[in-house]
C-alpha cells in the first residue's frame, strides 16, 4: 500500500512543477485526496458494499470537488490536475499514467438499461495508457481514446480517437496525427497548433477565389467572341 502510494506522490510530482514535496501533495492537493478515496470505493464496490462505497465518493465529492464513481476502473499513477469539476462515469475505463486537468468530463451517451431490463452496458469512455486530456474536454460515450493521444482544452470527443493523435474543436478533429510520449501540459503539444475551423475557412476562402478568377476569365472570352467578326461558314452541297 506504502508503496503504491508513493508511486502516485511521485507521478504527481514529475507532472506538475508548482509540487515541491511529498508532504505537500498529502496536506494540499485534492487530487491526491480523490485518487486514494476512489482506491477505497473501488474496493468497497467490487466487494458489494455498493450504498457504502457511494455514500463514501459522495462526500468525497464534497470535499474535493472531484466526482469519480466507485465502478470506474482507473490504473496507476493516475494525475488530475488542479481537478475542480471532474466527472468520471460508472463505466469509465482509465490506463496507466494518464493525466486529466479541470472540468474534464467522462460521461456517458448510451442508455443505462439494456432492452432486457439488465444494467451493467458500457456507457463511459476508455482511456488508454498515457493519454492527456486538457481543462473542460468532455469525452463522452463508449469508446476507445488510444495511446498517447491529446485532448485539447474544451474539446467534445464524441468518436475514437487514434494513437498518438491531437485532437481539438468541437466536435472534435484529429489537427495531428502523431505525437511523442513525452508529457505535454493541458495536452497541447509545444509548436503551432493548427485550428480545424480556421483552416477549413482558409480552404473555403482559396476555392472562392479560385472560382471568381474563372468567372472573370469566362466573361473575359465571351467579351471578346462577341466583339470579334464571326467566320462564315461554308455550307456543303449535300446539307
Amino acid at each position: 500500500m506504502f508503496k503504491i502510494i508513493r508511486h502516485e506522490i511521485d507521478a504527481m510530482i514529475a507532472r506538475d512543477p508548482a509540487a515541491r514535496s511529498r508532504l505537500e501533495i498529502i496536506l494540499c492537493y485534492p487530487a491526491f485526496h480523490a485518487i486514494m478515496g476512489y482506491r477505497v470505493t473501488h474496493w468497497l464496490w467490487q466487494r458489494g458494499f455498493r450504498i457504502v462505497a457511494r455514500f463514501v465518493s459522495q462526500l468525497l465529492r464534497w470535499f474535493t470537488g472531484i466526482e469519480i464513481h466507485p465502478g470506474a476502473t482507473i490504473g496507476k499513477r493516475f494525475f488530475i490536475d488542479h481537478g475542480m469539476g471532474v466527472v468520471i462515469g460508472e463505466t469509465a475505463e482509465i490506463g496507466d499514467d494518464v493525466t486529466l486537468y479541470q472540468g474534464v468530463t467522462l460521461g456517458g451517451t448510451a442508455p443505462s438499461v439494456e432492452s432486457d431490463g439488465q444494467r451493467g452496458l458500457k456507457r463511459h469512455p476508455t482511456l488508454e495508457d498515457g493519454v492527456i486530456v486538457g481543462s473542460g474536454a468532455q469525452i463522452l460515450g463508449p469508446f476507445t481514446v488510444r495511446r498517447n493521444a491529446r485532448i485539447g482544452g474544451n474539446a467534445v470527443v464524441l468518436a475514437e480517437v487514434p494513437e498518438g493523435a491531437t485532437v481539438v474543436g468541437i466536435p472534435a478533429k484529429i489537427v495531428r496525427r502523431e505525437t511523442d510520449d513525452r508529457f505535454c501540459a493541458y495536452g497541447t503539444p509545444s509548436g503551432d497548433l493548427p485550428d480545424p475551423v480556421a483552416r477549413a475557412l482558409e480552404d473555403l476562402t482559396r476555392e472562392v477565389q479560385g472560382l471568381r478568377n474563372r468567372v472573370v476569365e469566362l466573361e473575359g472570352e465571351k467579351a471578346g467572341g462577341a466583339a470579334r467578326p464571326e467566320k462564315p461558314r461554308i455550307v456543303a452541297a449535300s446539307e
